[in-house]
């Protein structure tokens, strides 16, 4: 039996370029970074160069790029820090975000004299901005905001240009997770002007563990990890330098192949929205996940007529056929509460159906969307 991986918003398979050059780091380059002798001295050029090639592809400074171990920890460091270090007192937010920023500003709430405003969402799950602009206009205290670029679950892309140009007009800082649009997207954050925002390098082709935050120039965020003065004080601790390069390899190898890249992985999502839609009756789908211009290329989220409480039994049955695909974001299994993020847009009747996401790579085929078409087709007989 063939696997079939449609769990790309989840993570990603590594390239092979990304494998080849993380294991020549690991064997030549062993010295710890912070060390100044050589072995040190070659491991810290290695960081320094990766962060300079990253900040170039996002037209960003070098020194605006803190390493860390992905988008979940960036988050955290940022909004925690902008409480504590920066005199926050007001959080504006949704209830569809990732659950990194959610609980995240959930706990600040409970432990900080802090007021949280939750910006509307409508039924497809896109930002009311009239709502966003109506809450900032109304602040009486230091306000950050922290709305995500690309719905993880939905796929569908926030104008973070005009949150940006509403926190500047307001004097508000924003912060986004942008965890599903780096290295999938042509992004220039010079232009974009956001004051914060992460990315984890296992969401395009690059290793687990590694990602970065960008924390734009003169913000006196403070550290996050004590102990150490890597990273400018920002975190504490020994640098991945294989991980770090892979990271900044496959962010490169991403951008200078977007265009191709984008183009392919659009013909995958397209046509299995033409071929789901031809042989399922009465499929629906979530949010604007079956609009190409109004969501990423990279999922869709269907509604398929069965019971939620059968989506367990759906899910090990594709499983067992070796599809992989997902109820939700992989960061909540485990949960008995099913998606936040659709319990929060969905009415009653189709919350009760099961919702399913498939996400979408380079590595997929036409060959591979009809088989999994299929097989939920057979299910639903």
């Amino acid at each position: 039996m063939s696997k079939i991986y449609l769990d790309n918003a989840a993570t990603t398979r590594v390239r092979d370029e990304v494998v080849d050059s993380i294991t020549k780091v690991i064997k030549n380059e062993y010295g710890n970074p912070s060390s100044t002798h050589s072995y040190g001295r070659s491991s810290k050029s290695i960081i320094e160069s990766s962060r300079k090639e990253i900040a170039d592809l996002l037209n960003v400074s070098s020194s605006e790029i803190i390493f860390n171990s992905g988008g979940t920890e960036g988050d955290n460091m940022i909004l925690r820090n902008c409480v504590k270090n920066l005199d926050i007192r007001h959080i504006v937010s949704s209830k569809i975000e990732h659950h990194a920023v959610t609980h995240t500003i959930e706990y600040l709430s409970e432990t900080n004299d802090i007021q949280i405003s939750y910006v509307n969402t409508f039924s497809n799950g896109d930002i009311d901005y009239d709502d966003l602009e109506n809450i900032l206009s109304n602040s009486t205290s230091k306000t950050l905001v922290s709305l995500m670029h690309i719905n993880n679950e939905l796929g569908n892309i926030s104008n973070i240009k005009l949150i940006s140009k509403l926190c500047k007009q307001y004097d508000a800082l924003f912060h986004s997770d942008t965890v599903q649009s780096i290295g999938h997207y042509d992004l220039d954050f010079k232009e974009l002007k956001l004051d914060f925002f992460v990315a984890s390098a296992h969401k395009f082709h690059g290793p687990k563990g590694v990602g970065f935050a960008f924390v734009r120039k003169n913000t006196q965020l403070g550290s996050f990890l004590t102990g150490g003065m890597q990273e400018k004080g920002f975190r504490a601790g020994t640098e991945s330098v294989h991980n770090i390069f892979g990271m900044a390899q496959a962010l490169k190898i991403s951008i200078n192949n977007l265009s191709a890249e984008k183009k392919y992985i659009s013909e995958i999502k397209n046509y299995f929205i033409s071929r789901i839609s031809e042989e399922i009756e009465d499929i629906k789908f979530n949010g604007n996940s079956a609009d190409i211009n109004n969501s990423t290329y990279t999922l869709v989220n269907i509604l398929l007529p069965i019971d939620k409480k059968t989506g367990g039994l759906f899910m090990f049955k594709l499983d067992m056929k070796g599809i992989a695909c997902s109820t939700g974001s992989a960061c909540q299994s485990g949960s008995n509460n099913g998606s936040h993020v659709l319990n929060e847009i969905l009415n009653k009747e189709d919350n009760n159906m099961i919702s399913l996401r498939f996400s979408f790579s380079i590595y997929n085929t036409k060959e591979e969307i009809d088989c999994v078409i299929n097989e939920i087709k057979n299910l639903l007989i």
